[in-house]
């Protein structure tokens, strides 16, 4: 009776693993987007709808999705996730294992190595944990199964597609995030489409296992989206007594110049030029807030999270890894 009762629970957990994974051939939504890549990018559909009943629903993602976001963490606890000994060691390593392809991506692109390394470091933890569902799972999940961003997810699941028959890759033999986030860099697929490259030149476009399509990627990425070369992220305000804090975190974008913010009571003693574009955030440290300009650069950080606190931190760690190399270049 035991035997029996356990053997009929071992199949009732194996028919739910099974349900949460059945693959999409006939979800409707699936049958529109074979309709819609077979008319617009002369797909097979036989092969197509292979690939919909191979695209497994994955209910960890959607509940990975769906999960509320963790209550905001003042500055000085967001920095302290991405910013210790080991990411900081394990950027020195990535650096000194690649130097010569950031010193070339840097001179190419006009972003300094540290910034790139800082990048795959929160990332990725330079490729040590780059995602372990299947694109292909993860993209089709989303588009067909998440109706709030159907929308966005589709198109990602078509230029997820249409890049694996470019690079002659097997749709469902990468993997990435459970939001379909890619390699080294965490791209999605529209942002592998736009930025990615073959920056060694052997004919491929790797960003899972070749460092150096990497870092040229995230570098290509950078300057794509307006990074300045040479000049600084972001510099200490000191705001007057009767600074103009309506001006603060008001935009991710620099809709000001340092000089307006200067009239406006946000002054700093960093050479900078009054009319480089900027924008005034402000960051809680354990002794207060503390208030920062932004500049073109930081805004560029912002375009690969939107997340002040995100920018801020790629940034710091950069400098860090820089003093821990002892400005080795």
């Amino acid at each position: 009776m035991k035997w029996t009762t356990g053997l009929l629970a071992g199949m009732g957990m194996m028919l739910a693993a099974c349900a949460q994974e059945t693959g999409h051939g006939d979800n409707a939504n699936a049958k529109i987007f074979v309709d819609y890549m077979v008319e617009k990018h002369d797909f097979d559909r036989d092969d197509m709808m292979v690939l919909m009943r191979e695209a497994k629903r994955k209910d960890s993602i959607l509940k990975a999705i769906k999960r509320p976001a963790e209550k905001a963490k003042p500055w000085y606890e967001y920095r302290n996730l991405f910013l210790t000994p080991a990411s900081i060691a394990g950027g020195v390593d990535f650096w000194d294992k690649n130097a010569q392809a950031l010193a070339e991506a840097s001179e190419k692109y006009g972003v300094p190595a540290e910034m790139i390394v800082a990048i795959i470091g929160i990332e990725t933890r330079y490729g040590g944990n780059m995602g372990g569902y299947r694109v292909l799972d993860a993209l089709a999940t989303l588009a067909f199964n998440y109706p709030r961003r159907s929308k966005f997810f589709t198109k990602e699941l078509e230029n997820y597609l249409l890049l694996t028959r470019d690079e002659g890759v097997d749709p469902t033999a990468l993997k990435g995030s459970y939001a379909g986030a890619m390699g080294y860099g965490q791209f999605m697929p529209s942002s592998y489409r736009a930025y990615a490259v073959d920056f060694n030149g052997d004919g491929h476009v790797d960003i899972w296992e070749d460092t150096e399509d990497a870092i040229g990627s995230v570098a290509n990425y950078f300057a794509e989206h307006g990074w300045k070369r040479g000049e600084p992220v972001a510099v200490l305000a000191t705001p007057r007594p009767n600074a103009d804090m309506t001006v603060v975190n008001d935009s991710l974008d620099p809709k000001w110049t340092v000089g307006e913010l200067a009239e406006k009571g946000f002054t700093t003693t960093a050479q900078v030029s009054p009319d480089m574009p900027a924008n005034v955030f402000s960051l809680q440290t354990e002794n207060g807030k503390q208030y920062w300009i932004g500049l073109n650069n930081f805004s560029v950080i912002t375009r690969y999270n939107r997340s002040r606190l995100y920018a801020m931190a790629a940034y710091d760690l950069s400098q860090e890894i820089v003093k821990a190399r002892g400005g080795r270049s």
